[in-house]
């Protein structure tokens, strides 16, 4: 057996907030030439443990060894120097600059290089790993797949020997997920050590070599993937019960129009045309970036449309606008959880009053300590950790965050749903439950689901959208089998013969 200290060795971490304890006498290691998978569910106290790693917070307790020495990592910059690198959901690039330039900024000397010698560097480093971007690109112009693998060009130049990858799938289309993983593949054949943090068990366990599992704080398992029979039992592991990923959709019969699309043009839309009614749920698939989100925000009422263009609940777009209530109208559920869907500086209470405050109120005043009974049971209801309504926005997973959101826009008791990409980052216990509450809720509400997973879209619609370059491609009902295996050439804007 070799004597080889691991690369990382986490030893009795712990970390909390106020009375939060996000992480209690953790300790794992990361070893050179593996992939070391990182599961709990929302609020577990993953991605605060490899912040504590990533010189981002400093833990209460405990101590991080690199190499068999003890260290400590009280800035960011002295965890990237020691070789932790980090690929966070949100990238950190600079849009107008290119590949290259975003791959050496902030390394001492690296502009005193000539352009091409720096497009050189990259090129050749992609290459090693795998990767195809055009070292010359503008990051403006990048998919989302591309702009990872310039975050990752970044941390292999600056000689990470250890990459942190929080949730790197959940922007990504099937086919960069497979290409991510193969890079994944390549970095530990060249002895890098590898944290992959995800909720999408299959991956974990195509991927990982080794996993670890969190809850409330606490390190529960650890194990082999190889010694893990399926993804059902690594989920009765991670959640402490079974749990299948399975709901019933009953066919209900379609009612009154909720929404009516009638050739919406715009920059970034090309005639759009749909319709939607209660008692189904519509969903839109597409890669990122092909209309999904100016057609969302025009029917949320975000942007204005052309005159005409959108009816909702029987009434034209601006006419709706001017006089829908709080409640039994529409709720719209925004993919950006932290920037649009809540203020992080406010407790949950406040966060709950931002889109429910006239259910509360009598002439001037505010009935506060009712929203405050109201929020603490819905707290318990959708399991919002922590479990206390006076906490900060800022202080909950994003996972928790978004059951939050739910919990406040589907108290509304909403007719018409805008839900945009509403499971994206939570476990799968809490995944199902949304699902299950958005079934529920197209019995008095007709419900437009954006959506990136496919396999979430045919187990939740009635009806599917599939966008390409701003246009509606084809909209067709789940049950056609022949339609559904034409999705992802559909999706790449290819002509089905």
């Amino acid at each position: 057996m070799s004597s080889q200290p691991p690369l990382i060795r986490l030893e009795n971490i712990s970390k909390s907030f106020g009375k939060v304890h996000a992480n209690r006498d953790v300790s794992l290691e990361i070893v050179q030439g593996k992939i070391l998978a990182l599961l709990g569910e929302n609020g577990a106290g993953k991605s605060t443990l490899m912040s504590v790693l990533a010189g981002q917070l400093q833990p209460d307790e405990g101590t991080i060894y690199l190499n068999g020495e003890p260290v400590q990592f009280t800035t960011t910059e002295k965890a990237i120097s020691a070789g932790i690198g980090m690929v966070y959901q949100h990238f950190k690039l600079v849009d107008a600059m290119s590949v290259a330039e975003n791959v050496f900024l902030g390394q001492k000397g690296g502009f005193w290089l000539k352009k091409a010698e720096m497009a050189r560097v990259v090129e050749e480093l992609a290459d090693e790993y795998g990767m195809k971007v055009n070292p010359g690109a503008r990051i403006s112009d990048l998919s989302m797949g591309e702009r990872q693998q310039v975050e990752i060009l970044k941390l292999l130049h600056r000689k990470s020997t250890v990459l942190i990858f929080d949730e790197p799938t959940a922007v990504l289309t099937p086919n960069e997920a497979e290409n991510l993983f193969a890079t994944m593949k390549i970095m530990v054949e060249r002895g890098k050590g590898i944290v992959f943090i995800s909720h999408k068990l299959e991956e974990v366990m195509a991927a990982a070599d080794n996993i670890a599992i969190l809850r409330r704080g606490e390190i529960v398992d650890s194990v082999p993937v190889a010694e893990v029979a399926s993804t059902a039992e690594l989920a009765e592991r991670m959640v402490g019960r079974e749990v299948l990923l399975q709901v019933e959709r009953e066919p209900l019969e379609p009612l009154q129009t909720v929404l009516k699309v009638q050739g919406l043009s715009g920059p970034h839309l090309k005639d759009i045309n749909l319709e939607l009614r209660q008692g189904e749920i519509l969903g839109l698939v597409g890669v990122a970036g092909n209309g999904q989100k100016p057609l969302v925000e025009a029917v949320s009422g975000l942007t204005k449309p052309p005159r005409d263009s959108i009816t909702i609940l029987g009434l034209e777009w601006q006419r709706f606008f001017r006089k829908a209530g709080w409640d039994k109208a529409l709720s719209y559920i925004p993919e950006d959880r932290q920037g649009l869907a809540t203020c992080q500086g406010l407790d949950l209470l406040d966060n709950f009053l931002l889109t429910t405050c006239r259910g509360f109120t009598r002439g001037v005043w505010l009935k506060k300590e009712l929203a405050r009974e109201k929020i603490n049971t819905l707290i318990g209801e959708f399991d919002i950790r922590p479990t206390d309504s006076t906490a900060f926005a800022w202080q909950l997973s994003g996972g928790n965050l978004q059951k939050m959101v739910l919990a406040r826009e589907f108290y509304r008791e909403p007719r018409f749903i805008v839900a945009e990409q509403p499971t994206q980052g939570l476990d799968i216990a809490a995944t199902e439950d949304v699902w299950n509450l958005l079934l529920k809720a197209r019995e008095q509400a007709g419900i437009l689901l954006v959506t990136g997973d496919l396999s979430e879209a045919l187990t939740l619609c009635d009806r599917i959208g599939v966008m390409y370059n701003g246009r509606i491609v084809e909209t067709f009902r789940t049950d056609d089998k022949v339609k559904v295996d034409q999705i992802p050439q559909m999706m790449a804007g290819l002509e089905i013969g």
